[in-house]
C-alpha cells in the first residue's frame, strides 16, 4: 500500500489480467478497497482469460457450462500498483494473474505459461535477458478516409513515409512527451523513438531487462500507448496490417541468455557466436512453423507476411539481414543476442516471449544445429515458409510436439478453440469490420 500512501489523489483503482488476445480484462474498484485486493486478491470466472477477441465465451469451453463457470483467483503480480496516466480521474493500475481455488497456477493464464518457460531455464542455472522494439500507427479514425493523423503543429497529413525523420516525430511532440511521462511513472523503460517506414507509423525500443518484465512492460505499454493515444484525439493501432498499403507492424524481440555467473552463453568473443547460440537459433527455426499462430494470431496478420513487405516469410538465419526471420545483430561481442522478427505488433507478449524462449531452450536441451546463415536478401531464394494463412497455423499449434513442450495442454485446447470461433466469425466480416474489431483491441 506504500505506492497508495504517497498517492492519496487515487480514487480508483483497476485490476486486470491478461486473456489469450492480451486484452486486459478486469475490475474497477474504489481505492479504499485496495488493501483487501492486495492481501487476498480477487475472483474472477476461469473462463475469462478465454473469451474471444469479441468477449464472448468459448462454445462448448470446459470452463462455462460444462464445469459450472468456476472463479479462479487473482491475485497480484510483482508489478504493484502503477499509475493511469490516459486517464482524466487519477486511478491506478494493480496487475493481476490467475490460480485455483487451490492455490496452483492456472495454466490458460498466458503470464503462467511463461512463468513456466523461465523456471525450466532458471533450473539449468540460466537466465533471458529480453528486450523488445514495438511498431504502432497512429490513426485518425474520425472519418473513413482520414487515415494518417495530421500534424498538430501544421494541420498537414503526411504525404508518404518518412524513415528515422526528426520532423515526423517532432509533429507529435505533445503526444510522445507524454508517452515518455506515462512511461516513467510506469517504470517501463522506453528508449529511442523513431519514424517507421509506414505512413504515421512510430517504433519504440523498450530496453533489455528480465524476461517477465519484458513481457509485462510490452503489455502495459500498448494500455498506455492506446490510451494517451485516445486522449490527445487520434487511435493508436498495433494492428498487424491496419489497412492494404500500410506497412506491418512488428514487434521485434531481442535476448541473450546469461549464466548463473552471469556470463552471456552467446558469446565466445567474436562476430560467430558460441555453439549455444546456434543451437537457440536452431530451436527458433524449428518452431517456428508450429509456433506461427503465436507470432501471427489474428485473421488480419497473415496480411503483413507477405514477401518484399519488411516482415519475413522464409524460414531462415543470417547475420545482420533484416529479411531473415531469425538474425544475429553485429555490435560488440560481449552483446551477442538473437533477434527473432516474425512476431506482429498484434501478439500477445506473454505468449510470444514463452514461445520464442521455450523453442530456444528446447534448441538448447537438444543440441540442435541450424543450417548455414543465408547472405543476401531471403525473399529471392528458395527456402521453406511461413504459414500463409490462419487455418494452417491453427492446426500446426495444435497438434505440434515442439509445442508441446513449451505450452500446457490446457492453454493449447484453449487457444485452438478460441481461434477457431474467431477464424469462423471473421469471414463474414466486411473489411471496414475487421479494422473495426482490431483497431482498439490488439
Amino acid at each position: 500500500m506504500s505506492w497508495l500512501h504517497e498517492n492519496p489523489d487515487i480514487k480508483t483503482i483497476r485490476v486486470a489480467a491478461s486473456d489469450l488476445n492480451g486484452v486486459a480484462r478486469g475490475k474497477r474498484i474504489p481505492s479504499r478497497f485496495a488493501q483487501k485486493i492486495e492481501d487476498d486478491g480477487t475472483r474472477f470466472p476461469l473462463s475469462v482469460l478465454n473469451l474471444d477477441i469479441w468477449g464472448e465465451d468459448i462454445d462448448d469451453s470446459p470452463l462455462v457450462f460444462e464445469a459450472g463457470d468456476p472463479d479462479g483467483v487473482c491475485l497480484p503480480t510483482d508489478r504493484g500498483f502503477m499509475p493511469m496516466p490516459w486517464l482524466d480521474s487519477p486511478s491506478a493500475l494493480l496487475p493481476m494473474w490467475m490460480f485455483r481455488e487451490d492455490g496452483s497456477p492456472f495454466t490458460g493464464d498466458p503470464r503462467h505459461a511463461l512463468a513456466a518457460v523461465l523456471k525450466r531455464y532458471a533450473d539449468r542455472g540460466l537466465t533471458p535477458i529480453v528486450g523488445t522494439e514495438l511498431e504502432f500507427y497512429l490513426v485518425d479514425d474520425s472519418g473513413k478516409d482520414l487515415r494518417v493523423v495530421p500534424s498538430p503543429r501544421s494541420g498537414k497529413r503526411r504525404p508518404g513515409a518518412e524513415i528515422l525523420s526528426l520532423r515526423a516525430l517532432d509533429a507529435f511532440d505533445t503526444f510522445f512527451t507524454a508517452l515518455y511521462d506515462g512511461a516513467e511513472a510506469m517504470d517501463i523503460p522506453a528508449e529511442s523513438a523513431i519514424s517507421e517506414a509506414g505512413l504515421g507509423q512510430f517504433e519504440i525500443n523498450l530496453s533489455h531487462g528480465p524476461a517477465m518484465k519484458a513481457a509485462d512492460d510490452a503489455w502495459l505499454f500498448k494500455l498506455l500507448v492506446r490510451g494517451l493515444a485516445r486522449q490527445h484525439g487520434f487511435a493508436a493501432s498495433f494492428m498487424a496490417k491496419p489497412y492494404p498499403e500500410y506497412s506491418g507492424n512488428g514487434m521485434h524481440v531481442h535476448f541473450s541468455v546469461l549464466d548463473s555467473d552471469g556470463n552471456n552463453i552467446f558469446d565466445n568473443g567474436g562476430p560467430e557466436g558460441t555453439d549455444t547460440l546456434h543451437h537457440a537459433i536452431a530451436g527458433c527455426m524449428n518452431a517456428l512453423k508450429p509456433s506461427a499462430l503465436i507470432m501471427a494470431p489474428h485473421g488480419n496478420s497473415y496480411d503483413r507476411l507477405v514477401p518484399n513487405a519488411h516482415a519475413p516469410t522464409s524460414i531462415c538465419w543470417a547475420y545482420e539481414n533484416r529479411t531473415a526471420a531469425v538474425r544475429v545483430p553485429g555490435g560488440h561481442h560481449k552483446g551477442r543476442r538473437i533477434e527473432h522478427r516474425v512476431a506482429g505488433g498484434d501478439v500477445n507478449p506473454y505468449l510470444m516471449l514463452a514461445a520464442i524462449l521455450g523453442a530456444a531452450l528446447t534448441g538448447i536441451e537438444d543440441a540442435q544445429m541450424p543450417p548455414a546463415p543465408i547472405t543476401g536478401n531471403a525473399y529471392d531464394q528458395r527456402l521453406p515458409q511461413l504459414p500463409g494463412d490462419w487455418a494452417t497455423a491453427i492446426d500446426l499449434f495444435e497438434n505440434d510436439p515442439q509445442i508441446a513442450r513449451i505450452f500446457p495442454a490446457e492453454l493449447i485446447r484453449n487457444l485452438v478453440a478460441t481461434k477457431r470461433q474467431e477464424h469462423q466469425a471473421f469471414a463474414d466480416l466486411s473489411p471496414e469490420e475487421r479494422i473495426d474489431l482490431y483497431l482498439d483491441t490488439v
